[in-house]
């Protein structure tokens, strides 16, 4: 069942790297990314009920409150992951949002030294942070005629900017300062009632965005055909991060499973090359591979 579960997550959380994209890029829809807010909290809003009401997880005010840093954290980095989405390739973006678990690493060296982190997660960290320095470099330096020209055969031109990079690797700040502090927080309270706490927040502030877009600033871009991928989206990271929870409780098999579930970027990659014909240069390629393969070494180390 681990391996069902493992498979699950890595191909849902990379269909939400997927819908999310698609739902996101439109640029004349500059609220898109609340939007998508807003219907990652409706579906994560209804687990959370059916978590509470029907599954018996026990969710109180003092749970919320002590998870609600972490929360926050997690909730403002896929917000502004979702703003990323407008300005570059998902196969440029994925790699690095989902390079955090270096970062976390790095932090934990920082804060309690070295411990238990051996020379092959270092080494891991070092060729994560090497492939996203890489990255960068190739998409700032590369010359504007031949990116127009390898984008040529996708939906969408993405002009040479920084905030295109900045907004991804501001997420993966973000998610990182989450995951360090989910490893603190979750020492005090029950896994299922942090996760349930997480989903309820993010119900509240998808709200909120709701009633921001479309009451406040009655924004006139919703339209079905540009939502529904956004609720496809929301359900693949819903379902992912259920998915992902019981992977991992499998302790006996969590060696095996770590690895799979991280390495869903490179799958993120592969559909954004075969739904969304993106065409990367082989400079592109080598530095994704490196952060992928640092992230997959992480997931196997990590376990």
């Amino acid at each position: 069942m681990w391996f069902v579960l493992s498979i699950a997550a890595l191909i849902c959380w990379s269909g939400s790297d997927l819908f999310s994209k698609i739902g996101c890029r439109e640029k004349q829809d500059k609220l898109g990314f609340l939007k998508m807010v807003t219907a990652v909290g409706t579906v994560m809003g209804l687990h959370c009920a059916y978590e509470v009401f029907i599954g018996g997880t026990k969710l109180d005010l003092n749970v919320i409150l002590t998870y609600l840093p972490v929360s926050f954290l997690y909730i403002i980095s896929m917000a502004i992951g979702y703003l990323g989405l407008r300005y570059i390739e998902l196969s440029i973006s994925s790699p690095i949002c989902n390079s955090s678990g270096a970062l976390v690493a790095i932090l934990t060296l920082i804060t309690a030294g070295r411990g238990s982190i051996n020379n092959m997660q270092i080494f891991a960290v070092i060729l994560v942070c090497a492939g996203v320095i890489g990255l960068g470099i190739v998409e700032s330096f590369e010359d504007e005629e031949l990116r127009m020209k390898r984008q040529a055969e996708g939906n969408f031109i993405y002009s040479k900017s920084a905030l295109a990079l900045i907004l991804p690797v501001i997420y993966c700040l973000l998610d990182a300062l989450g995951t360090f502090a989910d490893s603190i927080v979750l020492e005090k309270l029950d896994e299922s009632s942090a996760n349930c706490a997480y989903e309820l927040t993010f119900f509240i502030v998808g709200a909120i965005c709701f009633i921001y877009t479309a009451l406040i600033k009655k924004d006139k871009e919703y339209k079905v055909k540009r939502e529904v991928p956004k609720y496809l989206g929301a359900v693949c990271e819903t379902v992912g991060q259920f998915a992902y929870i019981y992977a991992l409780a499998d302790s006996e098999h969590v060696m095996l499973s770590a690895p799979i579930i991280s390495s869903y970027c490179v799958a993120s990659v592969l559909w954004s090359r075969l739904f969304l014909k993106e065409k990367l240069s082989y400079k592109h390629y080598i530095a994704i591979v490196a952060v992928a393969i640092g992230i997959v070494i992480m997931g196997i180390y990590d376990a």
